[in-house]
């Protein structure tokens, strides 16, 4: 009967450890797909939000009635991609969105969000533009902006949710809730960091942004 005895310790601390072991994998996802949001309340008005490097543009919070937005404020030349990363971010696949409301611009309007930036030369770009009545997806590699989908959508000045999935290749894009775009895409297939973006004269304000994998 010795053997059977010597068994049961051994039964009971292989549990324990399989226990363990399954408390720690969910905790790490857990982790993994925590939320990350960014709604500039903390941050003061007139510079840069904190933890963000603006790359191209002039990027500052601003008070909007009781709540504080970034802001880009520049008007730059037709080309320019006004463009502010989030240092330390490192993001593959995604759920991300942001508030964003479009402000002044005579030949752009409107904005978007950013991920999967390697640099400020790549990365992928979903953006809603006012002005043309629009929602586009593109991917910028070395500098050149290549379209990956459109939708038409009403444009204005209101405040607007806009919304991007990425999952490998598979890309879905949401304005306020609706499933707008839909592309596939591998020339960026490593995480990387996530940002804002307007392009030439377009003025546009950001607040609620939020990440999760």
């Amino acid at each position: 009967m010795q053997p059977t005895a010597n068994l049961a310790p051994r039964s009971i601390l292989a549990a324990i450890a399989l226990i363990g072991a399954l408390a720690l994998g969910a905790a790490g996802a857990g982790a993994r797909g925590a939320r990350r949001t960014w709604d500039f309340e903390k941050d003061a008005p007139g510079r840069i939000a904190s933890g963000f490097t603006g790359a191209a543009g002039r990027w500052e919070v601003a008070e909007e009635g009781r709540r504080r937005v970034l802001c880009q404020k520049a008007e730059s030349e037709d080309r320019t991609f006004n463009l502010a990363l989030i240092d330390r971010t490192s993001y593959k696949n995604l759920d991300l969105s942001a508030r964003l409301r479009a402000g002044s611009g005579r030949t752009d309007q409107g904005g978007g969000i950013v991920w999967r930036a390697r640099d400020a030369r790549n990365y992928y770009i979903a953006r809603y533009n006012p002005l043309e009545d629009n929602l586009r997806v593109y991917k910028v590699e070395d500098g050149k902006r290549t379209q990956l989908d459109h939708a038409d959508v009403p444009g204005d000045r209101e405040w607007h949710t806009l919304r991007i999935t990425m999952n490998d290749r598979e890309i879905l894009g949401y304005l306020d809730g609706k499933k707008l775009l839909v592309a596939e895409d591998s020339t960026f297939p490593d995480a990387g960091m996530i940002g804002l973006w307007t392009k030439s004269d377009a003025r546009t304000c950001f607040d609620d942004l939020a990440v999760s994998e």
